[in-house]
């Protein structure tokens, strides 16, 4: 009988959300007490949930997902209008899963099938709770999901569906109700105890694992010493109605063997090949079910659990619930961490792995009844999953504590050690530390009286003078944080950035006095005494901000980077001795100090006793031959940009013992060119780290010789940090293969300002919590145990050394009246040395491109400034409808040239590939995996379909299909297009 005929036959007068209970459900119904079929969802994080909030959240989700709040009525289940409860459960001081409430049955004595828990304490948890008779895992996750919408305050979503599995079952024919299995399967963890209590075993495994069912199958196999191992895997029927959403019960197991020796790729490619002919599925419930009363099936169950101590379908049950975004369990006051599931098993079920993948790692838990020897059994097989997916690697160690010190408590003893030392020199002047230290305490008594302290924002519209110097101190010392604001700058970008980080007061030349916007007040730094304040009683702790510099933005806008007191400490630490720095380094400071680059100089020389060499002017080559050869400095931080632009210039620099050259690639030429010519007493490091990791944190110290690298290696972490090189499913990658450069330790930003979506996409946790930041950076470690450092794995781009986000050039274009969008893309610079951004806007006719720089001046600084622009009627488009950033115009030449290579069969399955993924063509080469752009199991299938009906045609399906398993070994872009070929030249289809 189908859904519709049932409906109209026997649906009750209830004319509210009604749903059929399906043999599943009746099963599930009939469990005793002391069996209780649940599953439960949790979400760890850190922070903290108002429990009425989240109490009113539950009701909200619960009325957009009347699944979570049924109530039977006979073989119906219907909305009961009664929200799910909300327990609080105090006193959590271990792992969630010792928590005695995961092991209560449900439904509640109120009748209530679903429910919530919040668990507070070192490790706080929102445990979803449903009973099997109402929800299966992937439905579940519509309802939680709703619940941490409603509590940040968006729409819901909503899960009103009412297909059942037996609907589902019916539309594709399966008849054939369970029968005996053929083998009886004792369970390879051990006999249950009398009391058969559930108990679980975690993991957490860094990465993601494409195929990965198949994979822990192979490893359970292996870990269990089976011959065969069979195993029942879950499969989601959803994909079969995809016009619902239903929280229903619409998962079903299906038996699979995978033999001894048997490959994991087998067993996916038998996976992959069941859901491809639909049939991954073909057994249901006996419907029959349904016709026994709750206590006779009870009775049923109890005989079978009693009777069939230890004999099962199959070795272990395998349910993979998916890729949780954990940033959509996350709320303003709770962060998530990882989710994962603690079912309580079913009536003689097997032993059950439930898998989900989140925030760059894979959790695994091991479900099954305690029994002697059992728990142990279980924790070593896991452990040996776990091994198999990614293999145990040398984790880089951070053995020594940070600083218990800040840069404000060791200025103090610097100054009571040296009162009278040099602290800064300008050309026609100096100051002592004894006078720096009076005047910044002007600065900082004067923001205290003014209610600046711990925690406040301090904007400092800097130039390289004293009075900077002295306001920057001056902050610190209030307790307080400095913005340091590029003079030179426009006021729009200036005011711009106060306002974002909330800054009240700003610190100020007398020339830029009128500069501030209208509600932040003005400090003019040379209207403040010389001294006479005595120090404010304010002692800044290592978890205090220290400053927040502004970095480009790939939303269009920039972002604070937010770094604490502990993380400069250590920064100034290690490096001052890397450095080797002491009271007779004279650092000089030429570039400006609102970029992090330059506080190599601002705080080494100073923490170290030595002299501060103030270059005012912007960088140049008259500038340059000033500060080589006349400032007596002794101490560069600089760009290979500027190092390659000194390699140029006719000076003769003198008495320089130190270069340290970062913010962009260096080339070992460039290198080689600066250590001849200032001399082989002057030692150069590579210094690498980006702003969120504190100034720097991998240093190379260069050396004499060839390099074979093209680019000098970034070297070794510093201490207290650890640098992890990741492939893309964020899994170690082997020695001097490819992936993205991770940084975790000590230096690490607290994260974004006002930004947290943007802070939990950036700052991401490992499988051992560790905390580490995705840098972008592609870089290999080498065989010496150095990283070198490969670019970008995105659109970002350095310009003269500073970090440039097109998408924030591009934002600004679009904010021009006659601008309907704009394209901003890095290229190769005429001369061929690095990247210049170039710009492209579809604009009105006549629209003045000069006005339209004028207008970009005014709100951006100069190295946002793009290099070219053009004005184009219409963007060329991709066929799924992005731009094709190969077809727009060369930026300094007339065309762009045509690629005569072409291959139309790759051409062809590439747009396939791109419609399925919606990436952009020009990701795709012939080397890509298709896992790597994002594809899971059930997007690979749309990608064949695609090519069979595309490209192959329906004359050469058949044949192409049949080289299923040599796509699934190999499903590069290059793999598939050449089955693809292959099987044109065997049809009379033609190419594409």
């Amino acid at each position: 009988m189908t859904a519709d005929v049932r409906d109209a036959v026997t649906a009750p007068a209830d004319t509210g959300y009604r749903r059929a209970v399906s043999a599943t459900d009746w099963w599930f119904v009939a469990h005793p007490r002391r069996i209780p079929p649940v599953i439960q969802t949790v979400v760890e994080g850190t922070g903290t949930v108002d429990v009425a909030a989240l109490t009113a959240a539950v009701a909200a989700a619960g009325a957009a997902n009347p699944g979570s709040r049924l109530r039977r009525q006979g073989q119906w289940w219907v909305d009961s209008g009664r929200a799910p409860g909300v327990r609080v459960i105090d006193g959590c001081t271990g792992p969630i899963a010792d928590v005695a409430a995961l092991h209560d049955p449900l439904p509640t004595p109120d009748g209530a099938w679903c429910e919530v828990l919040w668990c507070p304490g070192d490790r706080p948890a929102l445990v979803f709770r449903a009973s099997h008779a109402v929800m299966d895992g992937r439905g579940k996750a519509m309802w939680i999901a709703d619940v941490f919408r409603a509590l940040r305050g968006e729409p819901l979503a909503g899960a009103t569906g009412t297909v059942t599995d037996g609907d589902v079952f019916d539309r594709l024919g399966i008849t054939n109700a369970e029968s005996k299995p053929d083998v009886w399967f004792p369970s390879p963890l051990g006999r249950p105890g009398r009391g058969r209590r559930t108990v679980w075993a975690r993991r957490t495994v860094d990465g993601y694992h494409p195929a990965l069912t198949a994979k822990v199958a192979a490893a359970l196999r292996d870990a269990y010493g089976l011959d065969t191992a069979r195993f029942a895997v879950a499969f989601d029927l959803r994909r079969h109605a995809p016009e619902t959403r239903t929280t229903g019960n619409l998962l079903q197991t299906e038996l699979f063997d995978l033999e001894a020796g048997e490959p994991w790729e087998a067993l996916h490619e038998r996976l992959l090949a069941a859901m491809a002919q639909r049939r991954e599925v073909t057994w249901r419930l006996d419907p029959n079910l349904l016709k026994m009363p709750v206590p006779a099936l009870r009775t049923l169950i109890r005989f079978m659990e009693s009777g069939r101590k230890d004999r099962h379908a199959s070795a272990t049950v395998l349910s993979h619930l998916g890729r949780a975004d954990l940033a959509e369990h996350s709320t303003a006051t709770f962060e998530a961490r990882t989710t994962y599931l603690l079912p309580l098993l079913a009536a003689v079920s097997a032993p059950e792995v439930n898998t989900v993948e989140c925030g760059g790692r894979t959790e695994l838990t091991l479900t099954w009844r305690d029994g002697p020897g059992v728990k142990e059994r279980m924790e070593a097989v896991l452990d040996a999953v776990a091994s198999s997916l990614a293999p145990p690697a040398p984790r880089p160690a951070v053995v020594d504590a940070a600083p218990g010190w800040t840069v404000v408590d060791r200025f103090a003893e610097v100054v009571a050690a040296h009162p009278d030392a040099v602290a800064l020199r300008w050309p026609g002047g100096s100051m002592t530390f004894a006078e720096l230290d009076a005047r910044s305490d002007v600065v900082a008594a004067r923001l205290a009286a003014g209610g600046v302290g711990r925690g406040a924002v301090v904007g400092l519209l800097a130039d390289r003078s004293m009075w900077t110097i002295a306001g920057l101190w001056g902050v610190l010392k209030a307790g307080a944080a400095y913005l340091p604001l590029d003079a030179g700058h426009p006021d729009a970008r200036i005011a711009a950035l106060l306002a974002d980080a909330g800054a009240a007061v700003c610190l100020v030349r007398a020339a830029d006095a009128a500069r501030t916007p209208a509600g932040c007040t003005t400090v003019v730094l040379d209207d403040l005494p010389a001294d006479g304040a005595n120090p404010v009683a304010v002692k800044p702790s290592g978890g205090d901000l220290a400053y927040v510099i502004y970095t480009s933005g790939s939303t269009g806008a920039p972002k604070g980077v937010e770094i604490e007191h502990r993380a400069l400490a250590n920064y100034a630490d290690w490096a001052g001795r890397v450095f080797a720095v002491d009271e007779d380094t004279h650092f000089a400071l030429f570039t400006s100090p609102a970029f992090d680059l330059p506080n190599t100089a601002l705080f080494l020389s100073t923490l170290a006793g030595g002299t501060l060499v103030l270059v005012p002017g912007e960088p140049s080559h008259v500038t340059l031959r000033h500060l080589l050869e006349e400032s007596g400095a002794n101490a560069l931080k600089l760009t290979p940009s500027h190092l390659d632009l000194i390699g140029r210039l006719d000076v003769a620099p003198a008495g320089f013992r130190l270069l340290v050259v970062g913010g962009e690639p260096l080339r070992p030429a460039v290198a080689a060119r600066a250590k001849a010519q200032f001399g082989s007493g002057t030692r150069l490091f590579n210094h690498y780290g980006p702003t969120e990791a504190t100034v720097g944190c991998v240093v190379h110290a260069h050396h004499a010789g060839r390099y074979d690298t093209a680019t000098v290696p970034i070297g070794r972490p510093a201490a207290n940090c650890a640098v992890h090189v990741l492939d893309a499913d964020r899994r170690p990658v082997a020695e001097c293969g490819t992936g993205e450069l991770h940084i975790g330790g000590a230096q690490l930003a607290r994260g974004y300002r006002g930004r947290p979506d943007l802070t939990s996409e950036r700052f991401v946790r490992l499988a051992d919590g560790t905390r580490v930041y995705r840098t972008g950076d592609l870089a290999r470690v080498l065989p010496s145990g150095e990283i070198e450092c490969l670019g970008r794995a995105d659109d970002q781009v350095k310009i003269a050394g500073h970090r440039v986000e097109p998408a924030e050039v591009a934002a600004a274009l679009e904010a021009h009246p006659e601008v309907q969008r704009a394209v901003v893309v890095a290229r190769p610079a005429p001369a061929g040395a690095g990247k210049v951004l170039c710009a492209y806007v579809a604009a009105y006719p006549g629209t003045d491109l000069e006005e339209l720089r004028a207008f970009l001046a005014g709100s951006l600084p100069r190295y946002l400034l793009p290099a070219s622009l053009h004005r184009v009627d219409a963007f060329p488009q991709t066929p799924n409808g992005k731009i094709d950033l190969s077809a727009l115009p060369a930026p300094f030449a007339g065309a762009a040239t045509l690629n005569e290579d072409a291959d139309d069969v790759r051409d062809a399955v590439a747009k396939v590939w791109a419609k399925v993924l919606d990436v952009d063509p020009g990701r795709i080469d012939g080397g890509t995996d298709f896992h790597q752009l994002g594809g899971d199991s059930v997007l690979l299938l749309a990608m064949l379909a695609g090519v069979c009906d595309e490209v192959v045609g329906a004359a050469g399906e058949a044949a192409f299909m049949a080289e299923l398993g040599r796509i699934i070994r190999r499903p590069t872009l290059d793999g598939v297009s050449a089955v693809a070929r292959e099987t044109l030249q065997t049809t009379d289809e033609g190419a594409p």
